[in-house]
């Protein structure tokens, strides 16, 4: 609350007492009085009005402020009424009631959208698992027929499944710790596991695989970790040109260890490289009939902050690099050993 405004308010008021002075000066002269004695009353009288001003200004300022910190400090603005202690003035409380009335009309409305994404939310999921039966089927059919019709079916179905897989793990990914187990995992068993989630795919479009030593334990959630990397995987088909290859590599720095998955795919312009990992950003790979979401490495950035896997990317125009980081547990190493 500035000085400034708060004066601009109080002009009535002042002006109401500036008649009354005026008034009452003139009464007493109008009685005899001397001048000496109307301007000393009236220099009382504006010293009380300035000091009552002053008074009430820094006590309005410091109830304004310390409704504006408290406010600050919330991160669900709409509950201040919940914090706040109900004010003395008349005119406070009418606010405080609006207030109180705004929190109400708030958490309801809070509560219905609630419901409505968790009735949602299930729906999906339910849709994906009733959806997840017919593509197993027809995977089963497949792989029975071998001809190669067969195999680009099982191609297009490990795209179809990618997808629900990836719709699944969106509708997931706001609550993730109510689903993911954290346990000791071989990264080797991990990369193994994503390659043969997308070995049609990776053999439709002749992609070489290499990779070095991965025999390494870390802690984190496998499934997870499995749906990250088959985003990754996905990317490097997706924009893969000539000869691709993919490489996986694991170094171990300080207390992390970087898991690296490389191709000599297209590249990442520099222009879109700070923002791969936003929801929706399909760059300008992406616009140039890939049929990108957006979608897949704003999960896996997601996912990775939820799991505390550090996530980074790296590309020099042709080629990209995407590494993991995940940290090493000093303390759970240590009572093993």
């Amino acid at each position: 609350m500035s000085q400034k405004q708060y004066l601009k308010n109080q002009i009535p008021a002042v002006f109401v007492n500036l008649m009354g002075m005026l008034a009452l000066a003139l009464f007493l002269l109008a009685n005899g009085s001397s001048m000496h004695t109307v301007l000393f009353i009236f220099i009382v009288w504006l010293i009380i009005l300035i000091t009552y001003l002053s008074i009430t200004y820094y006590m309005r300022k410091k109830y304004m402020d310390t409704l504006l910190d408290m406010t600050e400090q919330l991160q669900e603005r709409y509950l201040i009424p919940e914090i706040m202690t109900i004010p003395d003035r008349a005119d406070d409380q009418v606010f405080y009631q609006i207030m109180k009335m705004a929190e109400k009309s708030m958490l309801e409305k809070i509560g219905e959208i609630q419901s409505e994404r968790k009735e949602y939310k299930e729906y999906i999921e339910q849709w994906i698992h009733e959806a997840k039966t017919p593509i197993t089927a027809m995977k089963l059919l497949c792989e029975n027929n071998r001809s190669s019709f067969a195999r680009d079916i099982l191609t297009e179905l490990e795209h179809i499944n990618q997808y629900t897989e990836q719709a699944l793990y969106y509708a997931r990914s706001e609550h993730t710790e109510k689903d993911y187990s954290v346990r000791e995992i071989n990264l080797c068993d991990v990369v193994h596991s994503a390659i043969a989630d997308n070995k049609y795919l990776l053999r439709q479009s002749n992609m070489t695989i290499t990779m070095d030593e991965l025999e390494c334990m870390v802690y984190t959630d496998d499934k997870w970790v499995r749906f990250i990397l088959n985003q990754i995987i996905g990317n490097a088909v997706k924009y893969r040109t000539g000869q691709p290859a993919l490489h996986f590599s694991m170094v171990k720095s300080n207390d992390k260890i970087v898991l690296s998955v490389s191709d000599n795919g297209m590249g990442i312009p520099q222009s879109d490289l700070p923002r791969i990992f936003e929801k929706g950003f399909t760059g300008q790979n992406g616009r140039t009939g890939k049929n990108s979401t957006g979608i897949g490495l704003y999960l896996c950035r997601r996912l990775c902050d939820k799991l505390g896997i550090g996530l980074t990317a790296h590309s020099e125009n042709k080629g990209t690099t995407i590494a993991l980081s995940f940290q090493i547990n000093d303390f759970v190493t240590g009572v093993q050993g």
